[in-house]
């Protein structure tokens, strides 16, 4: 072996060494890799954990989210539920009222009157209604409750009568408001515009009027239209102190049960320029109105209707129902204002009357029939007696559309026709009787006790002329059985009554 090779043996056997030596390194650096790999891999099981709870809480949030949704659903059913069950409540309620408003109808009239006042709003002034109160004149008791309103009338029946019989409770509207089946309104010029409405009491100073509170709402409405053509059609109105100009006033009648309704121009002449066109105007904007007249009123009077009429559309008149029976109504016939009231004066009155099938009944002041009439189906005969000839004749009418047979009307005076039949040895049994408000008189009385007539039912819308009636009829031996008041005029001063008496032989 030479130099060289033991050189490069020596340096092999060194390297072999420095491998020796790094061997333990080698396995330490394996082992600690080996770690490093089990702490990577014990990471990836942490890492992978930590998924599998994220993902559990994700199914979590999501059961979470779900049952929140399902916690909605039942809140939404809950909320239906309960907007069912405040439905249920609101159906209940309306059927409380239903029955409480059946039970009211079934109340006594007392009772009823109870209820009523409530309505009217106790918590309201009653002059904040009207804007011209009480300048008109019209509702003298607007400043009252409807309460205070039904104590005064009472008292004052009582005062005025309960010497002579037993007043009964009043009995009031239950809601005593727009009960006017008829309107009237003067036409005018203020600041150079036509205006409507009614002199201020005493005096012919023009109150415009926009709404008032005891008149019908329709009538209203058709006022204010007709005031407005007034205007785009340039129509004149009429002025009273000068005597020009033509339209004076209008008339609206409405038949509360049928619906129908009368317009009635008042003019100061014959002549109305473009009346088709007018006419065709208002009924294009009121079609209910069923027909429209023209009055020709061309005296210096304070009197509104005038003799003469045209019929411009529809049939001159209305109809309206009444106790079952059915009524024509032109400009000029008398029919009570407040037909809601006059049913129930009108059935105390029959009931009044006694009627068995067999009794001779007189109808006095018999107007357009409407007493007699109802009364004709359980009577033997009536007869009807009026001044008017134009009432006489919608009378007849009135007799033939609801098929009486058994009435005859007279256009006489009622007191000398009954003393005709005295004369003549005839008698009634029931004699009905409605005098204007002025009373009836000392001869009509007398006429009443020589026919004979063993029950008398007097209507009066006029208390204080009643009692000084009711002395003379005392006088001819009449004895007062009671006194029941109907208020007809609510906010009015105003009351209507019923006394019933009977002949007392002596």
């Amino acid at each position: 072996m030479n130099m060289a090779e033991g050189q490069r043996f020596e340096n092999k056997r060194k390297q072999e060494e420095v491998i020796g030596k790094s061997g333990p390194g080698k396995e330490k650096r394996v082992a600690v890799r080996g770690k490093g790999r089990m702490v990577q891999e014990k990471d990836e099981i942490i890492r992978e954990k930590n998924r599998l709870d994220k993902e559990k809480r994700g199914i979590v949030k999501g059961k979470s989210r779900s049952d929140k949704e399902k916690s909605e659903i039942i809140r939404g059913k809950s909320r239906l539920d309960t907007k069912k069950g405040e439905t249920v409540r609101e159906k209940s309620k309306s059927d409380k009222e239903k029955r409480g408003i059946v039970r009211e109808k079934n109340r006594p009239d007392r009772e009823k009157n109870k209820a009523v006042i409530g309505k009217v709003g106790a918590d309201q002034k009653q002059s904040d209604l009207c804007s011209i109160f009480p300048l008109c004149g019209g509702c003298q008791y607007l400043n009252l409750s409807y309460e205070e309103q039904l104590k005064m009338k009472q008292n004052q029946l009582q005062k005025l009568l309960g010497h002579y019989c037993r007043v009964y409770p009043i009995v009031g509207m239950e809601v005593p408001f727009h009960y006017r089946n008829k309107v009237h309104a003067v036409f005018g010029y203020q600041k150079g515009q036509p205006v409507t409405g009614v002199y201020q009491e005493g005096t012919h100073n023009l109150l415009p009027v926009e709404e008032c509170r005891i008149e019908d709402k329709k009538a209203a409405e058709v006022i204010r239209t007709i005031r407005e053509l007034v205007k785009s059609f340039k129509i004149r109105t009429y002025d009273e102190d000068r005597g020009v100009g033509l339209l004076r006033h209008v008339l609206i009648r409405r038949g509360f049960s049928t619906g129908e309704l009368m317009v009635v121009l008042v003019t100061a002449s014959q002549m109305f320029p473009s009346k088709n066109h007018f006419s065709k105007a208002l009924l294009k904007r009121h079609p209910e109105i069923t027909t429209i007249v023209q009055n020709i009123n061309g005296r210096d009077t304070s009197m509104v209707l005038g003799e003469r009429e045209q019929v411009w559309f529809g049939k001159g008149y209305i109809e309206d129902e009444l106790c079952g029976c059915r009524f024509r109504i032109s400009s000029r016939s008398f029919y009570q204002i407040n037909p809601i009231q006059t049913d129930k004066l009108y059935k105390k009155v029959m009931e009044l009357a006694g009627l068995a099938g067999q009794e001779t009944l007189l109808d006095a002041y018999c107007g357009i029939g409407t007493m007699g009439i109802i009364a004709a189906p359980n009577a033997g005969q009536v007869i009807g007696v009026e001044l008017n000839q134009d009432a006489v004749e919608d009378a007849v009418i009135n007799a033939r559309c609801n098929h009486i047979s058994n009435i005859r009307f007279y256009c006489k005076d009622a007191t000398k026709f009954m003393m005709q039949m005295a004369a003549k040895g005839q008698q009634v049994d029931v004699v009905l009787m409605d005098p204007p408000r002025t009373g009836s008189t000392e001869e009509f009385i007398q006429a009443v006790r020589a026919v004979k007539a063993k029950r008398v039912v007097y209507v009066s819308c006029g208390p204080d002329t009643l009692a000084r009636d009711l002395k003379e009829f005392q006088r001819m031996g009449y004895q007062a059985e009671g006194a029941w008041g109907y208020d007809l005029f609510p906010f009015t001063r105003h009351v209507e009554v019923i006394i019933m008496m009977q002949l007392v032989e002596k």
